[in-house]
């Protein structure tokens, strides 16, 4: 079997969560029977506009198309996977809630993405997607088509000797107390105003590991707290390697308003960090509260699990060691065979709509 894996903007790409589960697909497929090519176009594709404006002869061979985007390199891989018979597994990755406070004016561009998404998902064979929350959420548009949960998973194996990182990684960002720590792009949604409120009111060190935008792309909040953050808040911006992060991080707090999964929070759990959440629904069918985290709603919870975790380091070992075992349910080889059964039934036309 040959399938396209596709993911316009790559490159882009490479720092976000799109671009990691993405990465984790391949991986995954890596140890199946699976042939994966990457780019819908042959070696030799010419322009890119001539690539999407033109006809069949401008697209490769393959026997499923998945794409991990919505953009028009996926549109037309879209188009010519309808015309051609060829099986179309669209990964929604993106939902109008999850957008809205990335990027400045993105909370009011919502609303129009969710029209564009119902129409772009509903042409597929079957939508992937991270968790039922996100299948929920993609019925109420409605999307008409299959749509079947997959978790993003946890690459370990890339993970493996982040403890050796920790010394240099703490000198490096001067990180001396208790960290609280978050992973991934600094936006609103992900609960910046909450990591730095929380800053303020304790005397733990905070490091955000991830790239910022201050650019015209960039919100209002996160333009605010890159230059007024409190004394005891890191931005790293982005790092070379991931394992820093966790090597250098002792509490992984994700305050975040909207998740489709979270796998930084799954990469925090396989390395065996405590982890505090903030209490909503997405979370809700992965982990449970004080077995392998621990669940907030208000800035008063958040901060007495902070200091709860601060006094009781045993806590804080076995919160992290349950954890451990949570991520490890979401390893890539589930992924794998979950992504093979997927392209199985869509080939044999086992899914209706």
């Amino acid at each position: 079997m040959r399938v396209l894996n596709y993911l316009e903007l790559a490159s882009q790409l490479d720092r976000s969560g799109i671009g990691t589960a993405t990465d984790q697909q391949r991986a995954a497929l890596e140890t199946t029977d699976v042939d994966v090519v990457t780019s819908p176009w042959p070696e030799s594709p010419g322009s890119a506009v001539s690539r999407v404006a033109g006809g069949d002869g401008f697209f490769a061979d393959y026997d499923v198309a998945h794409c991990n985007l919505i953009g028009p390199g996926s549109v037309a891989v879209a188009r010519h996977a309808k015309r051609n018979d060829i099986p179309l597994v669209l990964h929604a990755h993106v939902t109008r809630e999850d957008f809205a406070e990335s990027f400045r004016g993105s909370t009011a561009v919502a609303p129009v993405l969710g029209k564009y998404l119902k129409w772009f998902y509903s042409q597929a064979d079957v939508v992937l997607c991270p968790s039922e929350y996100t299948k929920r959420t993609l019925e109420s548009y409605p999307v008409d088509a299959p749509i079947r949960p997959i978790s993003n998973g946890v690459d370990a194996a890339a993970l493996e000797g982040f403890e050796d990182f920790r010394d240099e990684y703490r000198e490096r960002y001067d990180l001396t107390e208790m960290t609280v720590f978050t992973v991934g792009n600094v936006f609103e949604r992900k609960g910046l105003t909450m990591f730095c409120e929380l800053a303020q009111e304790t005397d733990y060190d905070f490091a955000w590991f991830g790239p910022y935008d201050t650019g015209p792309h960039a919100s209002k909040k996160v333009n605010y707290w890159v230059e007024n953050h409190p004394e005891n808040v890191t931005f790293t911006g982005w790092i070379d390697d991931i394992r820093g992060a966790f090597g250098a991080g002792d509490v992984y707090l994700f305050a975040t308003k909207n998740e489709n999964q979270g796998i930084a929070v799954l990469e925090a759990m396989a390395c065996g960090k405590a982890v505090i959440l903030r209490d909503i629904p997405v979370f809700e069918e992965f982990y449970t509260h004080g077995h392998d985290c621990l669940k907030c709603s208000t800035k008063e919870e958040f901060r007495r699990a902070l200091d709860l975790l601060a006094r009781d380091p045993e806590l804080r070992e076995r919160l992290g060691e349950n954890a451990k075992e949570t991520a490890a349910e979401h390893s890539l080889d589930r992924v794998g065979e979950r992504l093979v059964e997927t392209y199985e039934d869509v080939l044999s036309g086992r899914l209706d709509r």
